[in-house]
């Protein structure tokens, strides 16, 4: 008190009550962070009544905090503003100082309440996941998510810019008839931004493709990992993220090989030149009999084993069958055991592989 009392009537350009009461402002604005830093996971818990929660809301008390103690400085500031030009005998806060200080606690508070949303926004896979039945996320609802999050994310960036051009004291209507009259150029500017996000509207509305699809566009082939309204993100079997613009998703030839409905597999076995042909008859009986037999299997019709050809050195069994799997992994391991079945059966008929080398040294 004595320092501000030596300091005289117009220290900093205001008097020490005014002084006095910024103190107690920022005072004030740490306590209500500490209190909101507290109640605002409970509020969420008790507003979303949810069984579990994202992390991310839990995560975004901080800047829950910082908004609330932004906002209680920012009132009080405007208080006193609002008091000093009223002719106060106890307020003197000049109108550089007072419009300086509540941009920065507006500002603040805009940043603050941006980086909550935008942490917030991971609660739609949480509504999502209450919404599933199944307990798990399937490449249709996976997609769901990746574009509600998208659009999310640019409706809070665009709020917000609006707050923070508000809070530098923008005057937003001449900025938009400015934009008014520039918009052909923007348009121009922009039309690769725009182009993109027909383009996810475009891909959300036909879907050719869902998350955890695996596609190929253009020379990129990949699993499609996120469907952004600028671009879509695919991891490669490189393990490396490839980013598509989705306006390039349009103009060009989409392979998926998600919406298979079977896998195909063909492939040739050598049998050794001196197998005994019944032999290799039954063999080939056998194995269309394990293939049509297999629960994995379909088009039985279509499926079929047989001699296909006669070389110098080997007798061809042409081996072809469709897959009822969705999965590359699950399609291996069935593949896997198949040819382990077609390894048992040679040997029960006592037929032997053609190996050229063994060929060669005799």
């Amino acid at each position: 008190m004595d320092v501000l009392q030596s300091a005289g009537p117009d220290m900093l350009g205001t008097n020490r009550w005014t002084v006095l009461a910024i103190v107690g402002l920022l005072l004030l604005g740490a306590v209500a962070r500490s209190i909101a830093m507290v109640l605002s996971p409970r509020l969420v818990r008790a507003v979303m009544r949810m069984p579990r929660t994202s992390k991310a809301l839990h995560s975004s008390h901080r800047s829950m905090g910082t908004a609330a103690a932004a906002g209680v400085i920012l009132l009080g500031l405007q208080r006193l503003h609002t008091m000093t030009q009223n002719g106060s005998d106890v307020a003197d806060l000049p109108d550089l100082g007072a419009l300086t200080l509540i941009a920065v606690a507006q500002l603040v508070l805009v940043v603050s309440l941006v980086r909550a949303a935008f942490r917030a926004v991971d609660v739609v896979q949480d509504v999502m996941d209450l919404l599933d039945d199944d307990d798990e996320l399937d490449g249709s609802e996976r997609t769901v998510i990746s574009a509600v999050e998208s659009v999310l994310r640019f409706i809070i960036l665009f709020i917000g810019g609006v707050f923070v051009a508000d809070a530098f004291g923008l005057d937003l209507t001449s900025l938009i008839a400015g934009l008014g009259i520039s918009g052909l150029a923007l348009a121009l500017a922009a039309k690769d931004t725009i182009s993109n996000f027909f383009g996810a509207v475009t891909v959300l509305m036909d879907r050719p493709f869902r998350v955890g699809d695996w596609v190929v566009v253009g020379g990129t082939e990949g699993e499609v990992v996120e469907i952004n309204l600028r671009t879509t993100i695919l991891r490669t079997s490189s393990d490396t993220i490839v980013t598509v613009p989705n306006a390039n998703l349009v103009n060009m030839a989409v392979e998926n090989y998600g919406k298979r409905r079977w896998r195909r597999w063909q492939t040739t076995l050598h049998l050794d030149l001196a197998s005994d042909p019944e032999a290799v008859s039954v063999f080939c009986d056998k194995v269309i009999a394990a293939v049509r037999e297999n629960e994995r299997t379909l088009n039985e019709d279509a499926s079929w084993c047989a001699v296909e050809g006669i070389s110098a050195q080997s007798i061809d069994v042409a081996i072809n069958l469709y897959w009822d799997i969705n999965s590359s992994v699950a399609e291996r391991e069935a593949r896997e055991d198949l040819m382990l079945d077609i390894v048992r059966i040679s040997r029960e008929l006592s037929l032997e592989f053609h190996d050229a080398r063994v060929r060669q040294s005799r």
